[in-house]
């Protein structure tokens, strides 16, 4: 190439990057039409398929996100109701393995499927809307509730991680081992930042306890026994103070398995089965079997 520039060669992305934005419209408009031509669609009806396709994202994102949102408070959803709940030891171990799976599968059906890194992030994103909507609706709205008592959790952090360790590696075992540790590990660091202000100290009654008691005291659950508070009795206060952190390398080695377990579930829920065109599967789509054949 000379200093002028003369005889370079011009990719595609240049060439629209050069051309005018009347240009680039224009030409998308052509290449709308070429689409529709070649699928055989009047302009109404291309319409309503786009109008359709809108549709049925919206109805796939709000079922997974009702799906994954359902799953976690199934499984684990007691840990994640209030902040005084969120104890140090059963907390950032459970949560992470409940809240890997569904995002775990949705990684395999994007990346397999579609070839899209972003399974983990859009299943974590997803569940945290889904658990925000709850948290709005039925706490705030409906029971008056203090509104900042009730802040879920969050695994966008360890989402992030495991589609990263998947855009480098491009391997689901090895994603597994350390994108599904990554989820584990960061869950509570990563959610550490929103509890904070709750282990501050307060004198209560001549006793010091932290501003979560408090809240404990000030707002009994009577449906809900305070039964987290005396599981915190378990071994692994051995640890003394690095009990967060040892709960959270045992959620990162047990995501590893978790990980692997529902990308393989991911993959074979989405595998497309077509059925042998007999006749008795001509007559319930009404085609005829002369025909069809």
């Amino acid at each position: 190439m000379n200093p002028s520039g003369e005889g370079r060669v011009t990719s595609t992305a240049d060439i629209d990057a050069a051309a005018s934005p009347r240009e680039n419209t224009r030409f998308k408009d052509k290449k709308d039409e070429t689409v529709i031509s070649v699928s055989g669609l009047t302009p109404s009806a291309a319409r309503y398929s786009r109008l359709f396709d809108v549709l049925v994202v919206a109805a796939v994102v709000t079922i997974f996100a009702g799906a994954i949102h359902l799953h976690v408070m199934l499984t684990v959803g007691d840990w994640d109701m209030y902040v005084d709940w969120k104890d140090r030891q059963y907390w950032p171990l459970v949560m992470p393995v409940s809240m890997i799976m569904f995002p775990a599968a949705l990684q395999a059906i994007f990346w397999v499927n579609f070839r899209l890194p972003i399974g983990a992030t859009v299943g974590a994103t997803v569940l945290l809307i889904a658990t925000w909507i709850g948290r709005y609706a039925n706490w705030w709205i409906w029971t008056g509730f203090p509104f900042t008592e009730g802040v879920p959790s969050q695994a966008l952090a360890g989402a992030l991680l495991m589609d990263m360790t998947l855009i480098v590696l491009r391997n689901s075992l090895f994603t597994s081992i350390i994108g599904g540790f990554a989820f584990g590990f960061v869950f509570w660091p990563s959610n550490y930042s929103a509890l904070a202000p709750f282990y501050l100290p307060v004198e209560h009654q001549g006793m010091v306890a932290s501003l979560a008691d408090m809240i404990g005291y000030t707002f009994p659950r009577s449906n809900m026994p305070e039964y987290l508070r005396i599981i915190e009795r378990g071994t692994l206060r051995t640890f003394g103070s690095s009990v967060s952190w040892v709960s959270a390398a045992f959620a990162g080695f047990i995501c590893i398995f978790m990980h692997q377990l529902w990308w393989r579930l991911g993959l074979f829920a989405s595998q497309a089965t077509f059925l042998k065109n007999s006749d008795v599967v001509k007559s319930f789509m009404g085609i005829k079997s002369s025909v069809a054949s």
